[in-house]
């Protein structure tokens, strides 16, 4: 977390527009989380927004749900979003990850991975520090995942780095039940 209070407050029901609530509809399944209320201050963009959103929780992706869980954490931890963070980080225990791997994803793919997996987090730290998977990372990639898989790869990192920087920068705040890990303290 960056900032301690939002810049811009995540609207209530009562202070939604007709043309905010619209683009708010596809979340409320259950209560829109605080990104979605925070994006709905400019309902054109959240509306073209919740297609590709809706993609990664969707069943269409390729990556298995633990992998992909790794790829958004250790994009999460290097953006520093603790908001990202605290939501994957429950998603991850349900798919079975354990306390210990989700501090190792913060130590990096030296942290005792098997290779399928810490070549996802050597990809994660070129794609958000170079903006680019180096070909020898790339072809390690290719003997676990396929094409469609790796795809995903990148897919996720990016979306998932943009996502960080919206919340970063907007300061959206957790929602209640939600605790804010230690190493995203704001400073």
């Amino acid at each position: 977390m960056k900032l301690k209070k939002p810049r811009f407050a995540p609207l209530s029901d009562a202070e939604l527009t007709r043309e905010q609530a619209e683009a708010l509809e596809p979340y409320f399944w259950g209560n829109p989380s605080n990104i979605m209320r925070t994006l709905a201050h400019s309902p054109v963009a959240l509306s073209r927004f919740t297609p590709w959103c809706s993609y990664f929780l969707s069943r269409h992706m390729h990556l298995p749900l633990r992998q992909k869980e790794i790829v958004i954490l250790r994009t999460g931890f290097l953006c520093k979003s603790g908001y990202e963070w605290a939501h994957h980080a429950n998603s991850a225990r349900r798919v079975g990850m354990t306390e210990e791997e989700l501090s190792a994803i913060k130590s990096g793919a030296d942290a005792g991975w098997k290779p399928a997996e810490a070549v996802l987090m050597r990809a994660v730290d070129e794609l958000v520090g170079n903006h680019f998977i180096s070909d020898p990372t790339w072809t390690e990639l290719q003997r676990y995942y396929s094409k469609e898989q790796c795809m995903d790869v990148v897919y996720t990192a990016a979306f998932y780095a943009q996502l960080s920087m919206i919340l970063n920068t907007f300061g959206v705040q957790m929602e209640e039940g939600l605790t804010l890990d230690p190493d995203f303290r704001p400073t």
